[in-house]
């Protein structure tokens, strides 16, 4: 039996799931998941695969049009020396592009570090590739960065990787350009991959900058750059995402794990792919300008409605709110237990059908947190922050 797995956390997001099909008409502030619709543009080529029966095999890394358009898109906006379209490969999602990348990367016992809050993906990906999730955290007061010298601390002989994700889920923290620099060349001076998670980079607030690690001088070699269309073309559940690579020996292995787990990823979705990359980009700016309203609007609204018991700073890119929670709140019963990001979680779930997610559930560093998702439409926003103006001014001054 694979024993190994039983070491795999689920995250916590399931349970949340349960908990929230429980409740009639929820606000699914729980979810990353967007209200917009997939553009136009991916539907019609949708629809014309379908119409023209692109249902059968296909090239195991991906469409030779769809790989043509990715590396242009990566050496274009992303600054990425792509040599040729074969260093791209098409994953079933995100969480598909790191499960590849961790498996043709690593060795058992090799360490990768990860952010503290983090994606539970991240971590349980590194566990299914038999390697050694080690947390560094990323600080509030630094806008949910590193601490540069805290990240260097902890690498160690078993060093093998180091993970980034910016825009960051779930903290919306963004690293800045001189943050990446200095990760690159740490890297590059104890002869270390990057594991570089893009997810976000189509959704940065506040003209802050998104850079690719890959983009700088010498780190193409030593990075595996992820990305997914979900987020930047709504498409969450069509699963489309995809790698970029330099290293030869290390795609051939991906390329198994990819033949293995998928043999080729949905031709009708990679098809909407090329609709997402060849038609107009105007919904992109537009869902961006329109998260950042819902953004400002939720975080006004939480300062309003929430009477000191959740605050934060709005986030810089992604589209969290990872809020801090009042450590002297005590729900109704006065029993929070032994996590207050659950006993909160489980009271806006349970006394105002508000959903979200523990902050613990993203590490120990998220405890005293929650993660609420403002890409919901502005009136399911709403009308959480009207079900939480209703429990925390009812409860008594000392628990608020």
């Amino acid at each position: 039996m694979g024993h190994y797995l039983d070491s795999v956390p689920f995250s916590g997001i399931i349970r949340i799931r349960d908990m929230m099909y429980s409740v009639k008409d929820p606000f699914r502030l729980d979810q990353g998941d967007v209200s917009f619709d997939a553009p136009d543009t991916v539907k019609a080529a949708m629809r014309g695969a379908i119409d023209d029966n692109r249902s059968h095999y296909l090239q195991t890394t991906g469409v030779p049009r769809l790989l043509e358009l990715l590396a242009e898109k990566l050496r274009t906006r992303n600054g990425i020396p792509i040599g040729d379209p074969s260093e791209v490969m098409v994953t079933t999602g995100g969480i598909h592009a790191l499960f590849i990348a961790c498996q043709a990367l690593l060795e058992p016992g090799d360490e990768v570090i990860i952010p503290d809050p983090t994606w539970p993906p991240c971590a349980g990906n590194v566990r299914a590739a038999y390697g050694v999730p080690v947390p560094c955290p990323l600080h509030e007061r630094l806008a949910w960065r590193y601490d540069l010298e805290e990240l260097a601390s902890k690498i160690t002989p078993k060093t093998r990787a180091i993970y980034i994700n910016s825009p960051h889920n779930p903290t919306g923290g963004v690293l800045r350009p001189e943050d990446v620099a200095a990760i690159a060349a740490l890297a590059e001076q104890r002869g270390l991959w990057l594991f570089s998670d893009e997810a976000y980079e189509d959704v940065i607030f506040d003209e802050a900058a998104h850079v690719s690690p890959a983009s700088l001088a010498g780190m193409y070699e030593r990075t595996i750059s992820l990305y997914t269309f979900s987020k930047t073309y709504a498409m969450t559940g069509l699963r489309l995402g995809y790698l970029a690579a330099a290293d030869s020996t290390l795609r051939e292995r991906m390329k198994k794990v990819l033949f293995y787990t998928a043999s080729n990823v949905t031709s009708v979705v990679q098809f909407g792919g090329i609709g997402a990359l060849e038609g107009s980009q105007a919904s992109v700016s537009a869902c961006r300008d329109e998260l950042r309203a819902r953004r400002d609007l939720f975080y006004a609204g939480l300062r309003e409605v929430a009477f000191g018991t959740l605050g934060g700073e709005p986030p810089r890119g992604a589209f969290y709110a990872f809020v801090r929670i009042d450590p002297e709140w005590r729900p109704p019963n006065g029993d929070r237990g032994a996590s207050l990001s659950w006993a909160m979680t489980e009271y806006l779930i349970s006394q105002g059908r508000i959903g979200c997610v523990p902050g613990v559930d993203f590490g120990a560093n998220g405890e005293g947190y929650i993660r609420f998702c403002f890409a919901r439409d502005r009136r399911e926003l709403s009308g959480a922050l009207d079900s939480m103006r209703a429990l925390f001014s009812s409860l008594p001054a000392r628990s608020r």
